[in-house]
């Protein structure tokens, strides 16, 4: 059983990378500074990627994000340079952050999650379980919440 702690822990690193969204242009959401192969709108992408991933497609459930956004947004892929998003797709992804968050811990209480797919990590972790999954991917968004408040300083 996972702890409230972790859900509230997840809630909150959501609320940091959408305060992002908030004060940030699209412009300043696409820069990719020397050193860094990402931008802060490709983590924050990301981070809503990789949890329906982990939290839904491993564990044989339908994910609640288009396909498109993966495809775009999964491990391995980057940004185009100075492709900033639309407000469109703002507005889409601040939904997301919010809703997705909410809808895990609201699935994970009602049982949804029977099943696991071992998923060996490029941390060197393999997730075994839903509850491995919850916790990893709050590793995982802090992680990537830490590479965005690098690269705010820089652009």
């Amino acid at each position: 059983m996972i702890p409230e702690e972790q859900f509230q822990l997840h809630s909150l690193t959501r609320q940091k990378l959408l305060a992002y969204l908030d004060h940030l242009s699209p412009e300043e959401l696409s820069d990719i500074p020397y050193g860094f192969k990402n931008n802060i709108w490709w983590n924050i992408v990301h981070v809503v990627v990789t949890q329906q991933l982990l939290c839904y497609y491993l564990t044989g459930n339908e994910m609640t994000i288009d396909k498109e956004w993966v495809e775009n947004f999964k491990k391995g892929t980057a940004p185009e340079p100075d492709d900033a998003p639309t407000e469109q797709e703002m507005e889409e992804i601040k939904r997301l952050l919010i809703t997705t968050q909410q809808e895990l811990e609201l699935d994970y209480k009602q049982g949804l999650f029977t099943s696991y797919e071992n998923y060996p990590t490029s941390y060197g972790f393999v997730i075994k379980s839903i509850e491995d999954a919850i916790l990893y991917n709050n590793i995982h968004e802090a992680l990537h919440l830490g590479t965005v408040m690098a690269i705010k300083k820089l652009v």
